[in-house]
């Protein structure tokens, strides 16, 4: 028996469509995934929304289930959640979580989705991919009780990362960004928050999130001597420029990077993406985290919300996509 579904696909730079889809019958080591929720990111989505994807970075950017390549068509997307209807009997019924672009059922290997826990909501899952983006930030860091830290840059990935350094016991935390907004969502996570000029310096860590030149070059000035800034941002196709004269060699701070990809061997022997995963749905359980969710749509909306989102017409961190009365069969 073959299913129908429905996917969103960008079309061209700035132009997404909705695509009729046929599913094929899963195999022994597969599952039939209904979609119930997705999230778009909003900095790494709109950023392919734009075509912004550097030429050099396409192989490196590809999302797992991606179809077509950059600038598009494509199918890109990575946070679903959603309820398995055919696979092994112990998952039939349960709510799982996986790196598919936005469509309302698929296929896909057992080994690609993982079980929500019961305490988590299905809607606040969709940000599991964020917070396991923030556990490596911080298996990369390594912040310590006591530590002074700033997180600069409050946008998805920011607030993430904040959110789980709130619950280091001793540590001075700072969310910094330009957008006095996010002062709100900086109060509903537990964070202390600051505009970058008044940002409290002397840090021996600080996470930089905010993807802007501007941004960088104030998490360097927060460091205190032999500080270290985590750069987490995602530049795509865009040079920045660093002050790295003036203080930066006399002081011996660092600058390193992180990403999603892999787990250092170093920061955690023996640890990979389904250990990462697990613990980043774990601690989903926090309803402090829903601060990261700003909004709602259904999935037909999506070619019209996409280029909001893109502009900043509609303001997001998370933007969550409702799967409701797609007419599958």
């Amino acid at each position: 028996m073959n299913h129908s579904a429905r996917a969103f696909w960008l079309r061209s730079p700035g132009h997404g469509e909705l695509r009729d889809v046929t599913l094929p019958e899963p195999a022994d080591d597969q599952v039939l995934v209904r979609a119930l929720y997705s999230g778009v990111s909003r900095g790494t989505e709109t950023l392919v929304f734009r075509g912004g994807v550097p030429e050099s970075q396409h192989a490196l950017m590809r999302a797992p289930f991606q179809e077509g390549d950059f600038p598009g068509p494509v199918k890109y997307g990575y946070l679903g959640v959603g309820l398995v209807e055919q696979g092994p009997a112990a998952l039939i019924g349960r709510t799982v979580f996986c790196l598919y672009p936005h469509q309302s059922r698929y296929v896909v290997p057992v080994s690609a989705v993982t079980v929500v826990p019961d305490r988590v909501p299905a809607e606040r899952a969709v940000l599991a991919g964020t917070v396991e983006t923030a556990v490596n930030a911080l298996w990369d860091a390594a912040p310590l009780i006591g530590d002074r830290v700033a997180v600069v840059g409050g946008g998805m990935v920011g607030c993430a990362v904040a959110a789980l350094l709130a619950r280091f016991p001793g540590i001075r935390l700072q969310l910094v960004d330009a957008d006095p907004a996010r002062a709100a969502t900086a109060e509903a996570l537990g964070v202390g928050f600051a505009a970058p000029a008044d940002a409290v310096g002397d840090c021996d860590l600080v996470v930089h999130a905010s993807a802007t030149e501007a941004g960088l070059t104030r998490a360097l000035q927060l460091l205190a001597p032999e500080g270290t800034v985590v750069e987490l941002s995602w530049y795509g196709d865009r040079r920045v420029a660093l002050p790295l004269g003036e203080a930066f060699h006399s002081r011996r701070l660092t600058v390193r990077s992180s990403q999603v990809g892999t787990v250092s061997p170093a920061a955690r022997p023996g640890r990979g993406y389904a250990d990462r995963m697990a613990l980043a749905l774990d601690l989903l359980a926090d309803p402090a985290l829903d601060a990261l969710i700003t909004g709602e749509s259904a999935f037909e909306e999506l070619p019209s919300v996409l280029p909001k989102l893109a502009s900043g017409e509609i303001p997001a961190l998370c933007h969550r996509i409702r799967y409701t009365g797609t007419g599958l069969t």
